[in-house]
């Protein structure tokens, strides 16, 4: 299971945006981070562009309902347009049916599995 705190997320934000590959949105009120959206253009074989794949996407609990998130998701969408990427992914868990309900009405398909396998290092 994934551990985010404080330390961990800003070094890996460090780490993207030295990649140069990801961006972060964050959606802001009145001056403090209320959500973000993280996102990373990916090759696909045979899709020369390839997709935008959702890495993450948060909001504050006193914000969400409140339209942030859809707000988060069409800016993503406006910026793959941008690019001409016609296709975006995002994975999550099971049990996040909330999010799956927000995401099935913001217009996104729920189609396939995503798998991932935890490598013992020792």
């Amino acid at each position: 299971m994934r551990n985010v705190n404080d330390g961990n997320f800003r070094v890996t934000t460090e780490k993207m945006n030295e990649d140069g590959n990801y961006k972060t949105f964050v959606a802001l009120f009145e001056n403090d981070v209320v959500g973000f959206v993280t996102i990373v253009q990916a090759l696909s074989v045979g899709v020369a562009i390839g997709y935008l794949h959702i890495q993450a996407l948060a909001v504050k609990k006193e914000f969400q309902h409140h339209g942030v998130g859809t707000k988060l998701l069409r800016h993503t969408e406006n910026y793959a347009k941008e690019l001409g990427i016609s296709s975006i992914i995002l994975c999550s868990g099971f049990k996040r049916t909330d999010a799956h309900a927000f995401y099935e009405h913001n217009g996104y398909d729920k189609d396939s599995y995503c798998f991932d396998k935890i490598i013992n290092l020792d």
